[in-house]
């Protein structure tokens, strides 16, 4: 069965919620008030961290893990209740935007529900004692061998289908769950309403999973990127690997594009942290690369710490959304320029010759008459970059400052260190 991704998913982006540390409160009905800002901002998808409850067995820190759950039904009572949640879906489907659920399937709680109804669900060890087989201490895993377990599974995603009628699923850590099971799972839950599914891996090692999902991570892109900051990597490195990602098989997947995410803002640092001055320059690569842009919450204030991840750390918003317009600019032209339009085979995405091109990424991308073309300045240096690419024409307006490129007659462009310019037509 071949599976097809919903128009609206091709130019959507994505903006993870994490509910814990989004207000003082933490809860459902505190975030439902940022509501009208993020739909100001250009949002399309929010995707909530997982909201079930979470395990006391093993628990890590004062409240545990989202990716420990004790029961895939339930709200986690520090959340709210599963009225609040029907609240909130129902808030943001009445604003156009859509929610997906971050989905568990590889491993639960310690003291899960299953462990007392259904042992027989898990892996156990030469000891007969459930285990995590990633070394997790925490959670522990699921046995994919058993068939009423897979059932269970599926059943308890539609349970979030039928009775909040969410919009998808990002699945976490896919590739531990082998693909015949996420096949099974796509098939049944797609034939009660046909969802976006979005899954946490990378398609550069796991193109299999894109035979599923309609969307992955670029996590190959996101490490060369930081590598490439601390200058041990070259840029020529970085096209190497966007030409990878294209011709990667199947070619329907979508790309999903980042800079920062949970797991890497709590243990590996914010943007700023591992790109520097570079950070937004990346934001900008990430609008209008072909794909999809994932934001994680709070990188429009911006975030500059690292959020802890097993107790309560609240994202300061007294200060205002200082990168709210930057983003708004870049999301609303995602969504709306059809050259930035992901998975369609009619748009070109090519990069463009220009002097410096050991600094500067240069790109564009055309669908007929449309075009973008994309500068980024991935130097500590204000350079003067020559375009030989002769077959732009015409004039361009920059997105963020509205001056005007009549590209038959200006040849060259100055760009201060590591800026950025987007140029529309």
């Amino acid at each position: 069965m071949q599976f097809s991704i919903l128009p609206w998913a091709k130019h959507t982006n994505i903006y993870e919620v994490n509910l814990r540390q989004y207000t003082n409160e933490g809860t459902i009905r505190a975030f439902m008030e940022h509501l009208p800002r993020l739909h100001d901002m250009g949002i399309e998808t929010l995707w909530f961290m997982p909201l079930t409850p979470i395990s006391f067995s093993r628990r890590k820190g004062t409240l545990g893990s989202f990716y420990a759950a004790s029961d895939y039904t339930l709200i986690n009572p520090e959340f709210g209740t599963l009225d609040d949640f029907k609240d909130l879906v129902d808030a943001i489907h009445a604003l156009g935007m859509k929610v997906i659920m971050d989905w568990v399937a590889n491993h639960t709680g310690a003291d899960h529900v299953w462990t007392i109804e259904h042992p027989d669900f898990y892996l156990k060890d030469h000891h007969g004692n459930f285990y995590d087989r990633n070394g997790w201490d925490d959670v522990i895993d699921l046995d994919y061998n058993n068939i009423d377990m897979r059932e269970a599974m599926i059943n308890a995603m539609e349970f979030w289908v039928r009775r909040f009628n969410i919009d998808g699923f990002r699945c976490d850590m896919a590739m531990l769950t082998p693909v015949d099971f996420w096949k099974e799972a796509r098939r049944t839950i797609d034939s009660i309403k046909p969802l976006f599914w979005f899954a946490e891996c990378d398609q550069w090692n796991n193109p299999q999973h894109l035979e599923v999902f309609d969307a992955a991570y670029t996590w190959e892109w996101m490490k060369a990127t930081q590598s490439f900051y601390h200058r041990k990597q070259s840029l020529t490195h970085l096209k190497d690997i966007l030409r990878n990602y294209d011709h990667l098989e199947p070619r329907k997947g979508v790309r999903a594009w980042f800079t920062n995410n949970h797991d890497e803002n709590s243990w590996n640092g914010t943007e700023y942290d591992k790109y520097g001055s570079m950070a937004h320059a990346l934001a900008v690569f990430s609008c209008t690369w072909n794909g999809i842009p994932l934001i994680y919450s709070g990188q429009e204030i911006p975030n500059t710490k690292r959020l802890a991840f097993f107790d309560k750390d609240p994202l300061y918003w007294d200060g205002g959304t200082r990168l709210h317009d930057f983003y708004k600019k870049l999301l609303q032209l995602h969504s709306t320029h059809p050259a930035l339009i992901a998975t369609n085979e009619n748009v070109r995405s090519n990069f463009v010759h220009c002097s410096n091109e050991d600094k500067v990424l240069m790109y564009r991308r055309v669908y007929e008459e449309r075009e973008i073309v994309v500068m980024l300045n991935f130097s500590a240096f204000s350079i003067r970059c020559a375009i030989e690419d002769r077959t732009i024409t015409g004039q361009f307006t920059e997105l963020f400052t509205n001056e005007v490129w009549d590209a038959n007659h200006q040849h060259s462009m100055h760009l201060r260190e590591w800026s950025y310019k987007v140029w529309v037509r």
